[in-house]
């Protein structure tokens, strides 16, 4: 077959032409009619894509703990005690009865004498006498300084030493309410205070009330 002779048979070029031609009328109506815009609207569609996630596998469960070895202590062996044989228990003899040889006369014993309680000795008598009235009394005065500072009333405790005739010998003032406001003239009043004589020496405590009211 001769090569050169079809590439030079021009049927084969006008069949070529025409195609190409037609290529190109076909290009150029798709622009004209649009069918061009909607294949690239359709390309510049968004494709949507799904994420297919790998499906893990849970891992296998740890394998089971060994079995822990029981250890059994060991056994004790019984201790067996040797035999000991109770010890020879002596067998008691009989002892003879004792001969009464002669039987002597004791003298009666003296029946027991009680002997009278002791005498009981009196109670001592109190240290501090309370409640006493004395023969020779005087009234204290309301002092004028409790009653320029406003004092209503007020209450003095005192001690007295009392001689054996009844003289009053010292005062000791063992509360005071106000304080210090009535002392003065309950020293100077207890001072001349007698009481009746006993014959000993003793304490007696007095209580003086003061009320402005009484004035």
């Amino acid at each position: 077959m001769d090569f050169a002779r079809q590439q030079r048979d021009p049927t084969r070029h006008l069949i070529g032409i025409t195609f190409v031609v037609l290529v190109h009328a076909i290009v150029i109506y798709a622009l004209v009619t649009g069918l061009a815009r909607k294949a690239i609207e359709v390309i510049k569609k968004p494709l949507t894509a799904t994420i297919i996630e790998e499906i893990k596998v849970p891992p296998p469960p740890p394998p089971p703990p060994p079995p822990k070895k029981i250890i059994e202590p060991p056994k004790l062996q019984p201790i067996v005690q040797p035999y000991v044989p109770p010890p020879d228990i002596p067998v008691p003899t009989p002892q003879a009865e004792p001969v009464i040889s002669s039987v002597t006369a004791t003298p009666p014993t003296e029946p027991n004498v009680i002997a009278p309680p002791a005498p009981v000795a009196p109670a001592p008598k109190s240290a501090v006498r309370k409640g006493l009235v004395p023969v020779e009394i005087i009234k204290p005065q309301y002092p004028r300084e409790a009653i320029r500072a406003g004092v209503q009333s007020g209450k003095v405790v005192c001690q007295l030493n009392v001689d054996e005739k009844g003289n009053v010998t010292d005062v000791k003032i063992k509360s005071a309410e106000p304080p210090r406001v009535f002392d003065r003239e309950v020293v100077r009043t207890l001072m001349l205070w007698k009481f009746i004589p006993d014959g000993e020496k003793y304490v007696a405590e007095v209580e003086i009330s003061f009320t402005l009211k009484d004035e």
